[in-house]
C-alpha cells in the first residue's frame, strides 16, 4: 500500500520546499492543498481518516507547513480535535522549518556543551525557532536568557515557557542595549541567533572577547549575519576559541531530522510530531 502525505499548508500557495523534501523522504504520494484555515480543514481530515481501514490507517500522514507558524499552531490542534478513538493518522507540524531548525540547533549546541552548566542567550527569543530552542533548552537543564527588542514580550514569551516546563531556568532582556548584552555575555556559554532574516542583532565586539563564551549560532541566512562575523557556511569554526556555526552549517542536520520525521509518520497512525518529538528523532539521528 502507497505511502500518502497530505501536506495542508496554511499559506495560499503550498511550500515547494516541504514538497521537494517529502519526495526525498520516500513519500509515494504527496496531496498539497493551500489556504487552509482551521475552518475549512475537516473534510481533508476526513477524507484522510475514512479512506483506508483502521490496519492501514498509517499508511496515510499529515504535515502541516506554511509560514505562518500561529496559523500552523492553530491548524494542528484543529486536526487533533478532528480524530476521534483509534481513527485518526499521524500529523507533523514544522510551519517555516520552526521545529526542525530549532532542533538542529539543539543539538549542534549539545555536541560541545553540558546543558546544566550553560546559560544560553537567545537573540530573536520571542520568534518561532527562538521560543523552541528556549523551550528545548530549559527542559534540559540550561539556564536561557530571551533576548527581544521588546523585554515585554520577551517576559511574557519566558512566563509562557515556564509554565509548561516545571523548574525552567529563565531571564527576559531587551535587544535594545548592546551594553545589556554585554552584560549577559559574561556570564553565557551559548549565543543562538535566531530573528528575521537580514538582521545584525549582535556585533562582534559584544561576543568576541566574552571568556565564558563557547559556542555561536546564528540561523540567519541572508546577509547580513545575524552575529557579525558568524559565516554561514560555519560548522563547528574555530575562531578565536569560539565554535562559530551558520546557518548552511546548521541546515545539514535540519534536512535529515526533517526527512526522518516525515519518515516516522508513517510507523503507526497515532503520532503527534511537535517540538519535543522532533528534538528527539534528531537525537536519535545521532546515536
Amino acid at each position: 500500500m502507497k505511502k500518502i502525505l497530505i501536506q495542508l499548508d496554511t499559506d495560499a500557495q503550498p511550500s515547494t520546499f516541504d514538497r521537494v523534501v517529502a519526495v526525498d523522504a520516500d513519500v509515494d504520494e504527496l496531496l498539497s492543498y493551500g489556504g487552509i484555515t482551521p475552518e475549512n480543514v475537516e473534510s481533508l481530515v476526513h477524507g484522510a481518516m475514512f479512506t483506508r481501514g483502521p490496519q492501514d490507517l498509517h499508511h496515510t500522514a499529515i504535515f502541516v507547513g506554511g509560514s505562518n507558524v500561529k496559523q500552523g499552531e492553530s491548524l494542528f490542534q484543529r486536526i487533533q480535535e478532528t480524530f476521534f478513538g483509534p481513527v485518526r493518522v499521524s500529523v507533523m507540524m514544522d510551519s517555516n522549518g520552526s521545529n526542525t531548525t530549532a532542533a538542529a540547533a539543539v543539538l549542534a549546541a549539545g555536541k560541545h556543551l553540558d546543558f546544566s552548566e550553560t546559560t544560553a542567550l537567545i537573540l530573536g527569543g520571542t520568534g518561532p525557532v527562538g521560543q523552541r530552542a528556549a523551550q528545548l533548552l530549559v527542559k534540559r537543564g540550561a539556564n536561557v536568557i530571551l533576548a527581544s527588542r521588546s523585554e515585554e514580550r520577551a517576559q511574557a514569551t519566558c512566563d509562557a515557557i515556564a509554565n509548561t516546563i516545571e523548574g525552567a531556568k529563565l531571564k527576559a532582556l531587551s535587544l535594545k542595549d548592546h551594553k545589556q548584552i554585554e552584560e549577559a555575555n559574561r556570564e553565557t556559554n551559548l549565543i543562538i541567533a535566531a530573528g528575521a532574516a537580514g538582521i545584525k542583532l549582535i556585533p562582534a565586539p559584544c561576543w568576541k572577547p566574552m571568556k565564558q563564551l563557547k559556542v555561536v549560532i546564528d540561523l540567519n541566512a541572508v546577509p547580513p549575519a545575524g552575529i557579525e562575523e558568524v559565516d554561514v557556511m560555519d560548522k563547528a569554526t574555530d575562531r578565536d576559541g569560539i565554535l562559530c556555526y551558520g546557518a548552511i552549517g546548521i541546515g545539514g542536520t535540519k534536512m535529515k531530522i526533517h526527512k526522518a520525521a516525515v519518515r516516522k509518520l508513517f510507523e503507526t497512525n497515532d503520532l503527534l510530531l511537535d517540538t519535543e518529538e522532533i528534538y528527539q528523532i534528531g537525537a536519535d539521528l545521532k546515536k
